[in-house]
């Protein structure tokens, strides 16, 4: 895969958490901060479009709604946060878990915000309603959700017991399947047939959404300690992972076999953001963000701080 370095973003918030992508069409793009704020970018030109503060803690995640008119955000502080994208005011502000909300996503349409949080449950707040309390709370993971994945009738969670849970809700089923080592982050490919699953061993683990049955293994990156994502791109043909070693790794997906490293500044890459339609990644470190495409691609030159 022909990826070249476009530019980098200094985003200017102490540790940027997390780089997820708002809008549909990778238009726009959001940064958590370390310094309690979420910025609003444009990533094609670098661009700061909006900046959202209202968390007392460090903001983890963060996910945009289906038409991109709003944000929820989900901190440290033990809240979750609904924005208005134009206004920057929060919305509403839903407190219920009693740890620090690691992870958040919208389901199909954008009425549920879901979470995951330190305190090891999951919760679903419905959003266009002014109830404050969570309308459902599963709880039967084992320590800390770090990673979500919400599909029309599925909610998925990852969590550091080394277990991935499917919360089945239209026929109210719930399955669980062990890979025994701490879970750091999963995603789900676009046919919706397999779990990816990053380890705190430095091993992502590709896993049967139906059976359970693992498939894959990716090795090569490190992770240390460090929470450390991964993607599906090129039509789930590729793997792609940040690594402590400054770099990104990439592998094929069937063959498992490593593919190209994508070498970058000082820094543990540790979060990326695939563009929705495209070709361009969006990889966190320290402060910055950076951008990487194929070269061909019309694409404005990025400001570097």
């Amino acid at each position: 895969m022909d990826l070249v370095r476009k530019g980098a973003i200094n985003c200017d918030q102490g540790a940027v958490r997390a780089t997820p992508t708002i809008s549909v069409d990778g238009s726009y793009c959001l940064t958590c901060g370390s310094d309690k704020k979420i910025k609003l970018w444009n990533p094609h030109s670098g661009l700061l479009l909006k900046t959202y503060g209202g968390h007392a803690g460090e903001v983890m995640d963060a996910a945009g709604s289906c038409d991109s008119g709003f944000i929820v955000s989900v901190s440290q502080d033990k809240s979750v946060i609904y924005w208005d994208v134009t206004t920057g005011q929060p919305v509403r502000r839903l407190r219920g878990h009693a740890g620090a909300v690691q992870c958040v996503k919208f389901n199909e349409d954008s009425s549920i915000a879901v979470s995951g949080s330190t305190d090891n449950t999951v919760m679903c707040w419905d959003i266009r309603t002014r109830k404050l309390e969570a309308i459902q709370t599963m709880r039967e993971a084992k320590d800390c959700i770090t990673s979500l994945v919400v599909t029309e009738h599925k909610i998925i969670a990852g969590s550091l017991d080394g277990s991935i849970r499917t919360y089945d809700l239209r026929a109210g089923e719930l399955t669980c399947d062990t890979v025994g080592i701490p879970i750091t982050h999963i995603v789900q490919t676009s046919d919706g047939q397999c779990i990816l699953a990053a380890c705190l061993d430095s091993t992502i683990r590709l896993v049967d959404t139906d059976s359970g049955e693992l498939l894959q293994e990716y090795k090569g990156h490190r992770t240390e300690d460090y929470h450390i994502e991964c993607a599906v791109i090129q039509g789930d043909s590729t793997i792609i992972s940040g690594s402590s070693e400054s770099c990104a790794v990439l592998w094929d997906l069937l063959e498992g076999n490593e593919l190209r490293r994508l070498q970058m500044d000082l820094g543990v890459v540790h979060s990326l953001a695939p563009h929705p339609t495209g070709s361009d990644i969006m990889f966190a470190k320290k402060r910055i963000v950076e951008v990487w495409g194929k070269p061909s691609d019309e694409i404005e030159e990025l400001v570097e701080d």
